[in-house]
């Protein structure tokens, strides 16, 4: 078995988030995007001494468990992958993943339950769609990136996991510049004007809030922009039309400056009889209704709070501790988005909360500051997890119990190791399936603080499959790649993650990545990636 090799097999299990599973005269092989049940034909595309991965060529025989998807994007559209299974099938699917990785990561707790969405189509109130072409140097495209593919994009007329309006609107949208002829910023040549399209959508009120994202290399009609969506026959109400000019290289979303060309930056989503301020870039849970169900099993796992102190760790928009703060002492909410914290400020006021206190900053600098013990602690950490200096302080605060809401699985597997070796056990977990027809799930665990029995603790491992870099201060290697493809598109390989470190001063392994020979020539980190890498090395706290 060698890197071109074209195989066939079934697929005989998926594990998270989405690698079919197939064995091939005893070796396994991880092929994304394959279904449990499903016989298909694949090529190495990667191949280790620990692992064998392979890429989809084609489906020959679908699995018994698949039915039609409803979204006639599907398969190509890179955004849902499990809309061809029933929605009974992906929560057991999700639960079983879970259960997997528990097991895998040697560690031992039941899940109580998998609460679906209340709804399944319709239930994202935030999307973000992005300009490009379908092929190269096709007409103008508008939606999401093609399954598999970094540059080409899917125009999306008919998404089911948004609100019909949404569709509306993007149709209206990618029409206007493609009469009036615009360009999408080019990843490559750094050339173009458009970038992204944002949208929100208030679920109780039906209001709308747009902001279209592009360079400054070109000037929009503003008034005519503003008519023209504004002349769109929708269900809801369109509240806000932003305008936000972004020349930073990274494709993500992010503002040089934003600029309101009709009526107002925000609009108001209600969770327990409690209003909140949404603004452009502030967090808030993207299925309503959804978080809804999520932030019962919240509060049902912290339990009683009466007279007691909260943190709320990664609070986002103060969701979670204004929830908590009717019936707490006090509830303080650490944020490092400024703008999520002002709104979560304001809403606190508007909802007549005088004991919440919100603070700008990152965990892991803010945590040093809070001298004060709390009563419990919720975490609701970004995808990637707790940074690892950051758990740290947090057990440090030595709480009995805390409530961790993790949104990546993976993630928090590693996280619950660090607080195992620390002395917690998780005492209950259940999933909530924030994201029907993807890959994705919410988990939320009980910890409570117990004793650490070195007697009864075995700890088993292959030296083999490890990846050292686990064990020195700051980010493994695939830590700071999935970094930096995340924020700036790019991907970068161990090479120069290593040439990076040594420029830094960082240890790396005697012989990692070194020439075979002096006469033999290596390449050189280009300066993009370079910066890149030192932006995500800055991240974890590295240098």
């Amino acid at each position: 078995m060698k890197k071109g090799d074209i195989f066939e097999g079934k697929v005989i299990r998926t594990e998270f988030p989405n690698k079919g599973i197939i064995d091939i005269e005893g070796q396994k092989v991880i092929v994304k995007n394959a279904l449990e049940g499903q016989v298909v034909r694949f090529s190495i595309n990667k191949k280790r001494r620990d692992k064998v991965e392979g890429r989809l060529l084609e489906v020959i025989e679908p699995s018994p468990l698949e039915q039609p998807a409803a979204c006639k994007h599907f398969g190509i559209c890179g955004g849902c992958r499990y809309q061809n299974l029933s929605y009974e099938q992906q929560l057991d699917l999700k639960k079983r993943q879970v259960e997997e990785l528990i097991e895998k990561n040697g560690l031992s707790f039941d899940i109580e339950n998998i609460y679906g969405s209340p709804i399944t189509e319709g239930y994202r109130n935030k999307m973000e769609f992005t300009f490009g072409d379908e092929e190269k140097d096709g007409p103008l495209a508008l939606g999401m990136h093609k399954k598999n593919s970094f540059y080409d994009i899917v125009t999306l007329d008919d998404c089911r996991i948004v609100d019909p309006d949404f569709n509306v609107l993007l149709q209206a949208i990618l029409k206007y510049f493609k009469e009036k002829g615009e360009t999408y910023f080019h990843k490559i040549r750094h050339e173009g004007f458009l970038r992204h399209l944002v949208m929100r959508r208030s679920v109780k009120t039906g209001d709308i809030l747009i902001n279209l994202v592009t360079t400054t290399q070109s000037q929009l009609d503003e008034s005519e922009f503003v008519n023209m969506i504004l002349a769109q026959k929708i269900d809801g109400k369109v509240v806000g039309i932003l305008h936000t000019l972004n020349d930073n290289l990274a494709d993500v979303v992010q503002s040089d400056e934003t600029k309101t060309l009709y009526g107002q930056d925000y609009f108001y989503e209600y969770l327990y009889n409690m209003r909140f301020k949404i603004s452009p870039f502030s967090f808030f849970q993207t299925n309503t209704l959804g978080a809804e169900v999520l932030y019962d099993q919240v509060r049902e796992y912290v339990g009683e709070t009466k007279d007691k102190l909260v943190y709320d760790l990664y609070t986002g928009t103060g969701t979670i501790a204004q929830m908590l703060a009717p019936v707490a002492s006090k509830v303080v909410g650490v944020e490092i988005v400024e703008e999520a914290v002002e709104a979560a400020k304001k809403n606190a006021v508007d909802n007549h909360l005088d004991n919440c206190e919100f603070i700008a900053g990152d965990v892991l600098k803010v945590v040093d500051n809070l001298t004060q013990k709390p009563d419990i602690l919720v975490l609701d950490p970004p995808r990637d997890g707790i940074h690892p200096k950051a758990l740290r302080k947090i057990i440090n605060f030595n709480v009995d119990e805390m409530v961790y809401v993790s949104c990546k699985p993976t993630s928090l597997m590693r996280d619950l190791l660090v607080f195992r070796e620390a002395g917690y056990e998780v005492k209950r977990a259940c999933l909530v399936d924030m994201f029907p027809g993807t890959v994705h799930v919410e988990t939320v665990v009980l910890l409570s603080k117990g004793e650490v029995d070195s007697k009864k603790i075995r700890v088993e491992f292959s030296l083999e499959d490890m990846d050292m870099s686990e064990f020195q201060d700051g980010a493994t290697y695939t830590q700071i790649k999935d970094y930096v493809l995340e924020h700036s598109g790019l991907k970068v390989s161990n090479l120069y993650i290593s040439q990076i470190k040594r420029k830094c001063g960082i240890e790396v392994g005697k012989n990692y990545n070194l020439p075979k020979s002096e006469d033999s020539r290596q390449p050189q980190c280009p300066p993009e990636k370079e910066k890149a890498i030192r932006e995500a090395m800055k991240y974890f706290g590295m240098i």
